[in-house]
């Protein structure tokens, strides 16, 4: 008959005087600590928020269309309002077309990628050719402008595939379609001021029609809201340069 030995366990996280003792001495390792769960937090309930502006501002357009057979927006006929409203935002939001960059073209593409753009699309084409300085000067400003404003389209295309024989002198050129036609075109670095930058093109491309389009829906208020961004920006910039011309001379 073979020999057991028994170990007896206390229970978990029991400890005996000896334990103690002998942790004292650095005979057993620390007493790990005892389990504690972490405090209960009863889920929120979605019934008890407040239904207000910021409620339908946090929601996306599945939830607001989701929100037309709330009963609660039923009798507050300002929030069903605003909830067509923001609807409507999201709507034309997503009809805007995001561009985001400056895309070569070639001949054969021009036609497919400005004539029949778009009513609704405004093109910034630039003529180039590589080796020209002043190309690379002004294709730095249309890269940032890309980015910023989305919702215009901007290509790039040698000059001579675009039009055989444009004299180089001409270079860089900056042409503007909408709807098929040409609305402006600007011949060499000079049609942007003295000093070339973004806010400068932007200013110049702006001046007539609503050519940038920061794809925040493509309204009146949005193109105002670009065209004053861009002359504050100037303005900021104007001033920035005066003060540090200022403080070098000072020194």
């Amino acid at each position: 008959m073979g020999d057991y030995h028994f170990v007896y366990k206390d229970v978990e996280g029991a400890s005996t005087q000896w334990d103690d003792i002998q942790r004292k001495l650095g005979n057993l390792p620390e007493k790990p600590p005892a389990f504690k769960p972490p405090p209960f937090t009863p889920a929120s309930d979605q019934d008890s928020i407040p239904k207000d502006k910021s409620f339908i501002d946090s929601k996306t357009e599945e939830e607001l269309e989701f929100l037309e057979d709330d009963l609660d927006l039923d009798d507050d006929r300002f929030l069903q309002e605003y909830r067509k409203k923001r609807l409507t935002e999201m709507r034309e939001a997503t009809k805007i077309v995001r561009f985001g960059s400056v895309v070569p073209i070639s001949g054969s593409d021009f036609v497919r990628e400005v004539s029949q753009a778009g009513p609704d699309v405004w093109v910034v084409v630039l003529l180039f050719k590589d080796g020209y300085a002043e190309c690379g000067v002004l294709m730095k400003c249309l890269e940032e402008l890309a980015v910023k404003y989305p919702g215009t389209k901007f290509v790039k295309i040698v000059s001579t595939d675009c039009i055989p024989n444009y004299p180089d002198h001409n270079l860089p050129t900056l042409l503007v379609y909408n709807n098929g036609a040409v609305k402006a075109n600007y011949a060499g670095l000079r049609s942007f001021g003295r000093r070339c930058t973004p806010e400068g093109v932007a200013l110049v491309l702006c001046q007539s029609d609503p050519v940038l389009n920061d794809g925040q829906g493509g309204t009146d208020r949005s193109r105002d809201s670009v065209i004053e961004g861009v002359r504050r920006k100037l303005i900021e910039k104007v001033v920035k340069e005066h003060e540090d011309d200022d403080g070098s001379s000072s020194d």
